[in-house]
């Protein structure tokens, strides 16, 4: 407890909000930028020793993604109110991330596509699973989750898909999704699941370009492997 330095007993040059006034964000420590969120410690914790204690907890900033309302119950002094306020600006920083990567990307090309979205299944413990929508020029239009799964499996509902196909004004679209396992070779309702959206699409006419399957090293696209044709 004695041993405890609260932030404003630190030399001003080392507290988080100075030094990011005075050198910018991008020179702080994941922990410091926490501690800014958090603004406040709690008994015997500063406010940067308790955001070490959530980066601990979480195995690293990746993986605050993954917070819930429900996370960090190990970890003493996090509250409802500050979960809140932090789920709120990580949401935030995806919706900023996310507005910058779909401007006039042309998804034409698997191997792009997978880098260009991969951090957003990183580490994930159950299946998500994403439809890009396209436009004609195959731009993207819209990047669109639909789905979260158990570790195995993934109810994914056809009509889901092509409402927001029609919302978007989408000429195309491509499903992609994580294998926690980290196996990206498809099961059989993989398949079975692609077959059915490829033919509902052609009678739609609103073509299924690929089906990508990613895991935190690599991915498995059907349009590579030729498999966009009926698999019996």
């Amino acid at each position: 407890m004695g041993d405890v330095m609260l932030i404003k007993e630190m030399k001003e040059e080392e507290r988080p909000r100075e030094k990011l006034i005075k050198y910018g964000a991008n020179t702080l420590e994941d922990e410091e930028l926490l501690a800014i969120l958090l603004k406040n410690g709690s008994k015997g914790k500063s406010a940067k020793d308790l955001a070490i204690s959530i980066l601990e907890y979480l195995d690293g900033i990746k993986n605050l993604r993954n917070l819930s309302l429900n996370g960090l119950e190990s970890v003493k002094g996090i509250g409802r109110v500050k979960k809140i306020e932090l789920l709120a600006t990580l949401e935030i920083g995806k919706r900023i991330y996310l507005e910058h990567v779909k401007e006039k990307k042309k998804y034409i090309d698997p191997l792009f596509i997978y880098k260009d979205n991969r951090s957003l299944l990183y580490g994930l413990k159950q299946e998500y699973f994403y439809v890009l929508y396209l436009d004609t020029k195959k731009n993207l239009i819209e990047r669109k989750l639909l789905f979260m799964g158990t570790i195995d499996r993934s109810l994914v509902h056809p009509r889901e898909v092509f409402k927001y196909a029609y919302l978007s004004s989408a000429s195309s679209f491509i499903c992609m999704h994580n294998h926690p396992t980290g196996d990206v070779m498809p099961s059989r309702a993989d398949i079975e699941l692609t077959n059915t959206l490829r033919e509902i699409g052609r009678i739609q006419g609103i073509e299924m370009l690929d089906h990508i399957i990613i895991s935190d090293n690599e991915y498995f696209s059907f349009y590579e492997n030729h498999l966009m044709e009926n698999i019996i």
